[in-house]
């Protein structure tokens, strides 16, 4: 049965956290469940507060302590109403708010962090606990990381590199952009290559088989762990299909944001649904299958339009490859609407002289070849020997076993 690293704690009496002064980044997918009847979720904060931790002061990732706010929208320092302790906020307004500042490490003994990671690079809740490990190595502050799983399972790699000029908030490291690691694991590569001296525990989590995804784990009676950690990632399908969804906020079309479907649907209103769907399916991507679809968002891109688009399904999550997914959803975009089609150029995750999808894809070149109506496997062509070399450099630092490696 499958517990996660905060549940496992909580069963340990979070001895890690006694007596010290406890600083924790944490938003509403931090829950633990209860082991016997009635069956229930728990606010992390919660539990550490009846088990006696001395909790000094919150901290919430991008989205919020509570995941109010939609992406790229800066939040505030302030005071919780619900757990009424000082929040500081760690996605503001300016590039600076993304680091740790001294001042709110002051008077804490360790940093703790539970926040639900879905497996994808652009993903920005593992470079939050990378800048915060940074941060903490300054400070003196120790860093326990309560580990989850990885809700797109620990087995399959798919993506690129991406050079230091690329680096930002949605490509903190150089890893694919979906790279089957957990957030515990990611924060001891970190720890390992950046060389910090700092004092890191990752609590494990028990019972996770990384060979499944997360709606394919056993549970036991108290059902899932799984709760949207961000307000356009509802379920463990959306996570399936976002490492190649999450492409297309680097262009005009509709992502989805904005309808009960985000990265499910894509679109726009110059767009005709069936032959859109007809394009895509010509591309034959594995696992992919789209249906025509009308859509209105509520917000963001095209609110109040009707967008002709598809409805992104995948048929079989084994061959499914997400990334070239994405990219044959922009592809056949610009195939059937070039005149149309445009890359978004507005500032993107504090970025203004790089565009957004190329921030996303690591570098330009894929820009340039689907602009020249390049086949899906010339733009990918780097894919495999990016995703060994992955392998290789992650395989120190893994924390459960992978029955098919990390390239099954």
């Amino acid at each position: 049965m499958l517990r996660t690293g905060a549940e496992v704690a909580a069963d340990q009496g979070f001895a890690q956290l006694q007596g010290r002064r406890v600083g924790v980044v944490c938003n509403p997918a931090s829950l633990l469940r209860t082991s016997q009847p009635p069956w229930r979720r728990q606010h992390l904060i919660d539990r550490l507060l009846q088990s006696g931790v001395q909790i000094v002061r919150l901290f919430g990732p991008e989205h919020g302590l509570w995941s109010t706010a939609q992406d790229l929208i800066g939040v505030d320092d302030g005071q919780d109403p619900v757990f009424e302790r000082e929040v500081t906020t760690l996605y503001g307004r300016s590039l600076d708010t993304l680091t740790l500042q001294p001042q709110a490490l002051a008077g804490l003994d360790v940093l703790v962090f539970d926040v639900q990671d879905v497996g994808s690079r652009y993903y920005t809740y593992f470079a939050t606990l990378c800048m915060a490990l940074s941060s903490c190595a300054q400070a003196g502050v120790a860093v326990v990381v309560f580990d989850r799983p990885n809700p797109i399972g620990g087995c399959s790699i798919e993506g690129g590199y991406l050079p230091e000029a690329y680096r930002s908030f949605v490509g903190w490291l150089d890893l694919p952009q979906r790279h089957a690691l957990t957030i515990g694991e990611i924060a001891r590569l970190y720890v390992a290559e950046a060389g910090l001296q700092v004092e890191l525990q990752v609590v494990a989590c028990d019972g996770w088989q990384a060979d499944k995804y997360l709606d394919e784990q056993d549970f036991g009676p108290s059902g899932s762990c799984w709760y949207a950690p961000s307000p356009n990632m509802p379920t463990v399908q959306t996570a399936v299909v976002y490492p190649g969804g999450c492409l297309i906020e680097g262009t005009r079309l509709s992502e989805g944001r904005g309808t009960t479907r985000p990265f499910e649907l894509v679109g726009a209103p110059w767009l005709h649904a069936r032959r859109y769907a007809e394009a895509i399916e010509a591309l034959e991507v594995p696992g992919l299958v789209v249906r025509p679809m009308l859509f209105e968002p509520t917000f963001q891109k095209f609110v109040g339009q009707v967008c002709g688009g598809v409805a992104v399904e995948v048929s079989d999550r084994q061959q499914f490859q997400a990334v070239r997914a994405g990219l044959a959803l922009i592809a056949a975009a610009i195939q059937l609407g070039r005149s149309h089609f445009a890359w978004r150029t507005e500032v993107y995750e504090f970025v203004a002289d790089r565009l957004a999808i190329d921030l996303l894809m690591g570098g330009p070149q894929a820009r340039l070849a689907l602009e020249a109506g390049a086949p899906l496997d010339q733009i990918c062509a780097d894919f495999p020997q990016a995703e060994q070399a992955f392998a290789r450099r992650a395989l120190p630092h893994l924390l459960y076993r992978r029955p098919h490696g990390l390239l099954a």
